[in-house]
Order: structure tokens, then sequence, then C-alpha cells
């Protein structure tokens, strides 16, 4: 067992994030990400590799899993910026700080509907999210310092990474001054989680088995994934292992390198870069913690908690 007691109250944080859901990585403490690990087949406690055979178990076949693959849920950035976006220091911070100005009005009017279509084949329909409430999301701060002015608003399409692999869907282009491509939204929000078939692992995360924070991203050629894992400030950072079956990929995230003896109370987030055997494809992307799927912050999806 790696677990070590001065962990516990540490981890207890991270737990959090599980309880507040996948939207961001807040934590005690400061926060810090970093990138381009690539952790595959880590070594894993056998407790949680049975864990996420049980995951795996409980989705392969189940209702759930029928649900997942008949819905639209983003696996990729639903916010896509410019080319050659930013231009300079002020422009990056604007958007960082959501400070869009707009110049002129938003469509008063849009169609009821948009329309996802897979390049596999296959489509569906779902709401569409009105200019007012996609420009929302992208904007909002405060008109004071480096802001981005927004000259035009229409709707279009975009192209993104899916549950079910890359699709075209309804997108909110908005015209930013300087720039000759515009910012790109989505328009449309998620089909409604399934309800999982398998509670969570428990109340209180370890070393060796904790709730991922988000989906980054899936590579183009679907031969990776990359989510954002937690530590702490007294280890030598998280891992993930992957556990593959034909209708499942299950994320095991843990902490590796603990030491002994008190620690600051400090959450870092780092994305970590997980190969798979072959292309994730339609396979849903689960939590082994949590028994859930793994989500895109920035999609607005939310987990069933009944």
């Amino acid at each position: 067992m790696r677990t070590r007691a001065a962990r516990t109250v540490e981890l207890l944080v991270v737990f959090a994030l599980f309880t507040v859901g996948t939207a961001a990585v807040t934590g005690c403490g400061s926060e810090k990400a970093t990138g381009g690990t690539q952790v595959r087949g880590a070594d894993s406690a056998p407790e949680s590799e049975a864990r996420a055979r049980q995951v795996a178990d409980a989705w392969d076949g189940s209702k759930a899993a029928e649900v997942w693959a008949k819905g639209y849920y983003p696996m990729g950035k639903v916010v896509q910026l410019p080319e050659n976006a930013f231009h300079n220091g002020d422009d990056k911070l604007a958007y960082t700080a959501r400070n869009l100005v707009l110049r002129g009005e938003l469509p008063a009017t849009s169609p009821k509907d948009g329309r996802v279509k897979w390049e596999s084949g296959g489509s569906l329909t779902l709401p569409l999210m009105e200019a007012r409430e996609a420009f929302a999301t992208v904007a909002g701060g405060s008109t004071d310092g480096p802001h981005l002015t927004v000259t035009g608003v229409k709707l279009g399409e975009m192209s993104l990474s899916t549950s079910r692999g890359p699709a075209m869907v309804p997108a909110w282009l908005f015209t930013l001054e300087g720039y000759d491509t515009p910012l790109k939204r989505v328009a449309l929000s998620p089909s409604k989680l399934p309800e999982a078939p398998i509670k969570p692992a428990g109340e209180v995360p370890t070393d060796e088995l904790a709730p991922l924070g988000r989906m980054v991203g899936v590579a183009g050629d679907g031969r990776s994934v990359t989510v954002v894992a937690t530590h702490g400030a007294c280890d030598d950072g998280p891992a993930v292992d992957a556990l593959e079956t034909g209708g499942s990929v299950v994320l095991s995230a843990s902490v590796i390198g603990t030491k002994d003896g008190p620690c600051t109370k400090q959450l870092l987030a780092k994305e970590v870069t997980v190969k798979l055997d072959r292309p994730l494809g339609d396979r849903v992307l689960l939590d082994a913690f949590t028994g859930r799927p793994v989500l895109n912050g920035e999609s607005g999806l939310s987990a069933d908690r009944s």
C-alpha cells in the first residue's frame, strides 16, 4: 500500500473535485498546471486494477453504454481560437480574462435546432444555443484594460472531436478585430449523461486511486488521450493507467513517489497523456474512481449524481 496517513488530508482536497464536477481544477493553496508527461501501464496496486475491471464490466453492454453511444458528447475544445492567436500578450490576456467587447448587435433570431454530422455517418438534431448565450460563455469580463473587439457574429460550423468520432457541428463565429479567421464556439449543448451503472469507489481518494480532473483532448489518430490529474507538493507526480476493453477505456489515476511526514496543503494539476493500444474510437472513456465518463471541462457537461 502506498497510501500515507500524512497524505489523507491533502487528498481530501482532490475529492472536492469529484463532488463539485469537472469543469475546473481548484484546490487548497496554489495550483499549477504542467504538461508533457506520457504514462501508459504505470505500476498500479491490485486494488485499483480490480476497481478498473469492475467499472469496465459494469459499463460494457449496459444501458448506460447504449445511451452514451447514441448521444453527442464533446471530447475536444468547444471553443476554437482564430488562426495565429494571439498577436500579442495583451490580446492573450484579454481572452483569458474574457474581456471581449461587442461592436454592434448579436443576431436576434436563429434556427431552433442544429444538427451534429459525424464523419463516419449518422447525425443528431439538438436544440441550438442562441448567440447571446454562446457569447456569454466567452465574454463577461471587465472592459477595462486590454480587450478584444467582436465586429461580427454569424452562425456557421466547426469540426469537433466527439465520443462518436470527428463531427461537424453548428457553431457561432465571432469575428475579432485584427484577425483573419473567427473565434468559434459550438452552438449545441451536450446530450444528457446516462446514469452510471456503478457507484463511486468511495468517499476518500488515496494515493493509489483518485478522481481525474477533466478531459483535455484526444489525439487526431485516437491513439492517446490527455487528461488532467492531480497530486501534492511532496510526491513525484501523478500517474494514469489504462484498462482497455472492446467497449471502454478505464483510466486509473494515482500518485507516485509519496514521502512520509508532514507536507504543505497544496494541490497541483498536471496534464497527462495516456497512450492506448488502439484508437479510442467510440469506446467510452471512464474514470475508475467515479465510475463515470471522463468529461471535457469546457463542454458544460455535469454528471448525474443520482
